[in-house]
């Protein structure tokens, strides 16, 4: 009987502390029916994160190294994972051990019983600062909102994509990546698994405020048009609210013979206009950067040297 390959993709940005605690959990929970491959991208770390890779390599070779020439971000480091796996399926799952290794059966499990995606949904953690929880919830309300995709709170980049998946993901040609998103709008046979992240085994998150920003707003205008739309009805609405105010002015100054006072309602009116033309900008010019770096077609990740061949794809 031929064993199912599983590949197991994770993306490592200065995690020389968390790996050698995460790689030997991650091959004892690989049930024994399946053959695997790990394959870690070094997405331009600046400690001994590859160094502890070609460590564990020594010891198992079937755990690889893929290191990227700098550092090119989490979802291109993913895609380069993804584009060099070989499996049936392909588990993608953080370095730093928030995401339970322990899972992994359960999502094999899954895909063995015909999901060709089981992605995971994270449990609400009280120890999470409200902020963020908060605004994580109303990104994916306006998210689906704006798209019309159905993109479930809370999850994440750890997931299980069978191998049709990942080859329609390689065909997709955007270099703007989010992938949360495409693999929603794929749609396919999914199932949901809830987690409960563990607390990070070593060091600070890198996921800055600016980061997720970055990648929110990217998620946004990737897959709609409906921002644009809302642009245009936003400076609708304040051109007629402007027309009335007008109208108002002029009945005032040619029936009652006098004029409204106050330079403080003047400058307000100012302001909103002012304010509601640089966020239409704004957008039209987001839209635009994304039509520019995609005109590019520059690579979506280089990779400077790896240990696995590929000759045989």
């Amino acid at each position: 009987m031929t064993k199912h390959k599983i590949s197991i993709v994770i993306p490592a940005y200065n995690e020389q502390s968390s790996l050698p605690v995460l790689l030997p959990r991650i091959v004892e929970v690989i049930p024994p029916s399946c053959d695997y491959e790990i394959i870690v991208v070094d997405d331009g770390s600046r400690d001994n994160t590859a160094e502890a890779v070609l460590t564990a390599r020594h010891h198992n070779t079937r755990i690889h190294l893929i290191s990227l020439s700098r550092n090119f971000g989490h979802q291109y480091a993913l895609k380069a994972g993804l584009d060099m796996a070989t499996g049936d399926c392909v588990i993608t799952m953080d370095a730093d051990l928030q995401h339970p290794p322990h899972l992994l059966p359960e999502l094999i499990q899954g895909w063995q019983n015909g999901y060709d995606i089981v992605y995971t949904v994270r449990r609400e953690n009280k120890q999470t600062p409200f902020l963020k929880r908060l605004s994580s919830r109303l990104y994916y309300r306006l998210f689906n909102f704006l798209t019309g995709l159905h993109l479930t709170s809370g999850s994440a980049d750890f997931r299980l994509l069978d191998k049709r998946v990942v080859a329609e993901i390689k065909k997709l040609p955007e270099r703007m990546l989010f992938l949360r998103g495409m693999i929603s709008w794929m749609g396919f046979r999914q199932l949901a698994v809830p987690y409960t992240p563990a607390d990070r085994y070593a060091g600070k998150s890198r996921y800055t405020w600016r980061k997720m920003f970055s990648l929110a707003l990217t998620g946004a205008t990737s897959f709609s048009l409906k921002p644009l739309r809302l642009a245009v009805y936003m400076g609708l609405t304040v051109a007629f609210l402007g027309c009335l105010l007008t109208a108002y002015v002029l009945y005032m100054r040619l029936f009652n013979g006098s004029v409204i006072s106050g330079w403080a309602s003047t400058l307000c009116v100012i302001l909103i206009l002012g304010g509601v033309q640089l966020l239409m900008m704004g957008i039209i010019g987001e839209y635009i950067g994304m039509i520019f770096m995609e005109a590019k077609r520059r690579p979506q990740y280089i990779i400077s040297h790896t240990t696995l061949d590929r000759t045989d794809k």
